[in-house]
């Protein structure tokens, strides 16, 4: 059977999105080939006409969800006037808690990324890397970039610690408390960049 012109290339990427989707929800160890395959209306087979390995699919499904992360929050912040507060907010919200699958890569991953090979380390912290220069870019004062960078990559950690732990807790008060007690930290911390 003959298909058009870049259809390899469309089910390839059909793949890729319901791998990044899947990794956020249900990680890595919990996303398996073939119920990937069978998401996207192919055989377990037609997988190696796409990658070489999971570890491929995995690297690429990272990427993409860290892009789509990223897209999302950035355009979130723009909406609200383009400044830190509301990328902070967006990024610690009970939206962004309750939907793991849509939500950042690196909140969802980073403790199973800990334990795969170093490609999939350098791919998240290439795309962590995207996600701190957007909040560096956002701090105020005139402080030098790198030093930006280091009070960025401050505020992100404690955003995705936050993000973590609201998620873990069943409580829903407390998680709460915890999604705004990190919004007010990570302010606080940018308050003080100079």
């Amino acid at each position: 059977m003959r298909y058009e012109k870049g259809h390899k290339a469309a089910t390839h990427d059909n793949i890729v999105r319901i791998a990044a989707k899947s990794i956020r929800k249900k990680g890595l160890e919990g996303t398996g080939i073939a119920t990937l395959m069978a998401d996207a209306g192919l055989t377990h087979g037609a997988f190696y006409a796409h990658f070489e390995s999971k570890d491929q699919l995995l690297d690429e499904a990272i990427a993409h969800a860290m892009d789509e992360s990223r897209g999302l929050l950035e355009r979130t912040a723009e909406s609200e006037g383009g400044g830190l507060e509301p990328f902070i907010r967006a990024y610690l919200s009970p939206l962004h808690r309750d939907k793991p699958s849509l939500g950042c890569a690196v909140a969802a991953l980073v403790a199973e990324v800990a334990r795969r090979p170093v490609g999939l380390r350098k791919t998240l912290t290439a795309r962590m890397d995207m996600l701190t220069e957007l909040i560096a870019q956002r701090l105020p004062g005139n402080a030098a970039i790198e030093s930006r960078r280091e009070t960025a990559r401050g505020i992100f950690a404690l955003m995705v610690g936050t993000l973590q732990l609201a998620r873990a807790v069943p409580n829903k008060e407390l998680s709460e408390q915890m999604l705004e007690q990190g919004v007010a930290n990570a302010l606080a911390l940018a308050k003080s960049a100079k």
